[in-house]
């Protein structure tokens, strides 16, 4: 028989919580032959759901330009559901900031993909991400954060 006090890690579900696609320019912008430069920005958050469960959600926007002008936008939100339970508060940071977002990445980039394709255009592979790093950056910029407001007042 398990103990009640024993650690608790489960999905409890992956979806698709937003996705848009704009295409601002088209059709005149499908036209050109110049290349493309293309902008992805990632960011992550979690937020508790119930009790003991918690919404984490990894979002991307890729942007392409030909020099000023928007080729097309997408903005898609990739969203887990966690049941996580009898972690030390320690714990529970860096299994919302790494372990969650890293079963809910390889969703958002197959979206992000489809959809760029089903706009028309070549699909834009984006690249595994370490969120480890990622979440220990975050981290840093806090405490250094932290640290100048101490200093200011």
């Amino acid at each position: 028989m398990a103990d009640n006090q024993d650690p608790v890690f489960q999905i409890q579900r992956v979806y698709l919580k937003e996705a848009s696609l704009e295409q601002p320019n088209s059709p005149a912008i499908l036209l050109s032959q110049e290349q493309p430069s293309v902008d992805i920005q990632l960011g992550v958050e979690a937020s508790p759901a119930a009790d003991g469960v918690y919404e984490v959600a990894v979002t991307a926007t890729v942007q392409t330009k030909i020099q000023d002008k928007t080729v097309f936008l997408v903005e898609v939100k990739q969203a887990g559901i966690f049941e996580i339970r009898n972690l030390p508060d320690e714990q529970m940071g860096p299994i919302m900031g790494i372990a969650c977002p890293q079963i809910v990445y390889p969703y958002l980039r197959a979206n992000v993909a489809d959809l760029i394709q089903r706009g028309g255009f070549p699909p834009v592979h984006m690249a595994e991400i370490n969120f480890q790093a990622m979440y220990e950056q975050q981290q840093a910029q806090a405490a250094a954060a932290d640290g100048q407001r101490i200093v200011t007042q």
